[in-house]
Parts: C-alpha cells; sequence; structure tokens
C-alpha cells in the first residue's frame, strides 16, 4: 500500500513552520517504528533555519490507514514563541493532509531503452571514434537524455539512469505541485480545535489524553462522592 500525505503549515506564521520540522522528526520516527518505508518527495524549507513550510511524503507499508488514522488532521503545539518572546498566543495549529488521486510514477531500469552514439563537440567534431556517449529514453513517459560526460561509455550509462530518473521525478513533482494549488482551499483549512495530535513544550514532548473506561468511572465515583459530601 502507498500513500501520499502532506504536513502543511497553511498560512500560519514562523512558528508554525518550526512546528511542521518537529512533527515531521516525530511523524518519521514513529513511522520507522512501525516498519513503514517514507521518501520526501517535496519539500518547501520555511523563512528560517530548521523551519519547513510544508513537506510532501510517501508512505509504504502495511496497515498505513491504521497508522495515519492518529495524525490525518491538525496537529497543535502548545508552547511560548521561540522567535516572539513577548507574544501571548500558546496554541500553535498545523494539518496533515493525505493527498488522493495522485499517482506515483515507477522508475525502473528495464524501462529504459538505451542509444550509443559518438560524442560531439562544440563545433559538431567528434570528441573520439567510438561510440561512448549514450542517450537513455524513459520508454513508459517518453523523456529522453544524453550524456557525453566520460570518455566511458558505461560511466555514461550510470549517469544517464541518474539524471533520467531525476528528470521523470521533476515532471512528477510539476505534477503533484498542481496537485496540491488544486488542494490549497483544503490545506488552509487547518482546524484549530479537536486536534489528532498535541505536543507542548520547547522538547516537543507529545500529550496523551487517557479517555479510558477506568478514568472516566473514577472521575464519575469522585464527583458523586463530592456530591454526597456537600448534601451531608
Amino acid at each position: 500500500m502507498e500513500k501520499l500525505i502532506q504536513i502543511t503549515s497553511g498560512r500560519g506564521p514562523l512558528e508554525c513552520q518550526w512546528v511542521v520540522a518537529r512533527v515531521l522528526k516525530a511523524f518519521l520516527e514513529e513511522a520507522k517504528h512501525n516498519t513503514i518505508e517514507y521518501e520526501i518527495i517535496h519539500r518547501e524549507n520555511g523563512d528560517e533555519n530548521l523551519t519547513l513550510k510544508s513537506v510532501t511524503l510517501l508512505l509504504k507499508g502495511k496497515d498505513l490507514s491504521l497508522f495515519l488514522k492518529s495524525w490525518l488532521g491538525s496537529v497543535c503545539w502548545i508552547g511560548k514563541s521561540t522567535f516572539r518572546k513577548l507574544h501571548k498566543r500558546s496554541n500553535w495549529f498545523i494539518g496533515i493532509f493525505e493527498l488522493e488521486n495522485v499517482k506515483m510514477t515507477d522508475f525502473h531500469e528495464k524501462d529504459i531503452r538505451f542509444q550509443t552514439v559518438r560524442s560531439q563537440g562544440s563545433a559538431g567534431q567528434n570528441l573520439n571514434k567510438v561510440n561512448t556517449a549514450v542517450r537513455a529514453t524513459h520508454i513508459p513517459t517518453n523523456e529522453t537524455v544524453f550524456v557525453q560526460d566520460s570518455r566511458s561509455q558505461l560511466e555514461n550509462k550510470k549517469r544517464s539512469v541518474i539524471r533520467l530518473k531525476e528528470k521523470v521525478m521533476a515532471v512528477y513533482i510539476q505534477q503533484l505541485e498542481r496537485k496540491l494549488k488544486e488542494t490549497w482551499s483544503m490545506q488552509m483549512q487547518v482546524e484549530r480545535g479537536n486536534p489528532v495530535r498535541t505536543f507542548s513544550g520547547t522538547d516537543f514532548k507529545k500529550n496523551y489524553e487517557d479517555k479510558t473506561f477506568k478514568k472516566r468511572r473514577n472521575a464519575l465515583k469522585n464527583e458523586l462522592k463530592n456530591y454526597r459530601n456537600d448534601v451531608n
């Protein structure tokens, strides 16, 4: 199973960009713990070091939907701004959204067609008399690169694979960015309330909410006990 998600500060201030970077770290640590593979597809750096406006991740693994259930939605950080010491606000919200209907382009070397040709100089003169340059074409997307950096055909072939993958990925990212613009309004609606996760402090500790029946039962017992004391 594969899923694309985005962690975004929306139109939030610099503090929210800092929260995105911290949430990303916590998210990846938990993903590793749950044996979920990830790849950072795209990131938009924030306005200061160690901050991010948004980051898009490709996730692979079993039970992804179950894992994401406790992450998708708004995430809150409770703490004082480290950028504006006198700022009164203490609750900062970001959003984590799933990007649907965006299929990742598969890239396999078996889908590449290689053609060897003679390397050419700037004036059309042959640099050598053997076919060392490589033209590589990714058949599914029809993207092509031409590499003549080295006098070694094998080395040029290796470099052509790397550059072709980068080119195919660049096209995919362009498609992804268009999709992000289409869903921008959704990303801006970072709900301030009922967050799926809450962190606090500069050490970014997760706040756990105990929703067990035992706690609710004890709370009811205490309320009943206080009521009896008031009556008596």
